[in-house]
């Protein structure tokens, strides 16, 4: 289902690879009219990369696919006068800007900050960058394997062998697109309140540290240094991964009556009154072997066995699964989180992505057009904003769309 909470919304998507796309696909589908502008003949390096190299040298890679559905793609030569004129024409009636340049590119093309406002004072311009618009590090390259080692992320993941370890997804490149979507729709509210626009200015560090919580403020406010501590809970025990009979269990154990309710579905009532566990604390302590003791009679059965006898029992427990089991568990099937959309010939048919991971008024959100080839929609762009077609037959001969 489309939604039309952002309807009437213009987004400029200048954005490449992964965080600022994955902003631009939330506020296409929350409805924002999001149109992609593309560099001529190369576009969205993430029309190159994915797992699929038929699609990647189609310029539908997967990585593209995945977070470009229900955008329109124009291609502009920022560097031309006659895309300079395009670009100009875009930016007088978008509501929003979103780019992921290194700081500053946009002004040497000669469209900063200042420059932007003069063109549509009510403009929302987000810039996402791994470090921010200030500071010293504000020119340096940054990927979501930078930033995670920067932040202290890769410091506390893994155990204290196998630390620094990389989280297994691109974590900041997601929370950075995130962090610049929200910020873009609260500027959307004082906008359409007062007709003030807004700069604001995303930092991929600056998110990743944010979305740290409670270990950031350990350190802050208790002042413990973060340490690793592989699938373990600091604030608690038993609360982690356990091995059963054929696999992973996670168990969140966390307040007293689920720990003595944990003890007795597994026979192991002199658990309760052990002196080493008996209180949140001395379990903390004695975590290593309080698991060893778990883990003697968790063996005995399933993950999925003891999956079902947790739960009856109030116990917060699931199995640890792959990522197809988990897209087909029933829960998220129920969601129907994945969509299948149409997609350019050139994919070869129907693609499935992920919709929205929040629901409205009781619907799925997920997008009911394709991601985008290459400038498909430029000549419509061009129209809707005056061109007739000698010019923009003009334009493309000089190679500024």
């Amino acid at each position: 289902m489309s939604v039309d909470l952002l309807d009437g919304i213009r987004v400029l998507d200048l954005t490449n690879v992964l965080a600022g796309p994955f902003a631009g696909y939330q506020l296409a589908l929350m409805g924002a009219d999001v149109i992609k502008i593309e560099t001529p003949g190369t576009g969205d390096l993430a029309r190159q990369l994915g797992a699929d190299p038929q699609l990647s040298s189609a310029g539908l890679g997967v990585s593209f696919l995945a977070q470009n559905a229900e955008k329109r793609s124009v291609t502009v030569d920022l560097k031309s006068t006659g895309g300079k004129e395009v670009f100009e024409k875009l930016v007088a009636g978008a509501d929003v800007l979103l780019e992921n340049f290194r700081p500053g590119v946009l002004e040497r093309l000669g469209f900063g900050w200042d420059r932007l406002r003069e063109i549509n004072p009510r403009l929302v311009y987000c810039a996402v960058s791994g470090f921010g618009s200030t500071g010293p590090m504000r020119t340096r390259p940054a990927y979501d394997q930078v930033i995670q080692g920067l932040s202290g992320i890769m410091s506390v993941t893994g155990t204290p062998e196998t630390a620094p370890l990389r989280v297994g997804y691109p974590v900041c490149d997601s929370f950075g697109g995130l962090a610049a979507a929200f910020a873009i729709t609260s500027a959307l509210v004082r906008q359409r309140r007062t007709g003030v626009g807004a700069f604001l200015d995303t930092s991929m560090l600056d998110a990743a540290l944010t979305s740290m919580g409670w270990v950031v403020s350990d350190h802050l406010i208790a002042g413990r240094t973060p340490v690793p501590m592989a699938n373990e809970n600091i604030t608690s025990a038993p609360s982690g991964t356990f091995r059963t009979a054929d696999g992973a269990l996670n168990i969140a154990a966390n307040k007293q009556e689920q720990y003595e309710a944990l003890c007795r579905v597994l026979e192991r009532a002199e658990l309760i009154d052990d002196p080493r566990f008996r209180t949140r604390e001395d379990r903390k302590r004695n975590r290593d072997v309080l698991r060893r003791e778990l883990e003697t009679s968790l063996r005995a059965r399933t993950a999925a066995e003891w999956d079902a006898i947790l739960l009856g029992a109030g116990v917060p427990a699931a199995p640890v699964v792959s990522v197809p089991d988990a897209l087909t568990s029933d829960q998220v099937v129920h969601r129907e989180l994945v969509a299948t959309i149409g997609s350019p010939a050139a994919a070869g048919g129907p693609v499935r992505v992920l919709g929205l991971p929040t629901r409205v008024d009781g619907e799925r959100v997920s997008p009911a057009s394709p991601p985008p080839a290459l400038g498909q929609h430029t000549d419509e762009i061009l129209t809707e904003l005056g061109y007739g077609r000698a010019d923009i037959d003009r334009l493309r001969e000089e190679n500024a769309i």
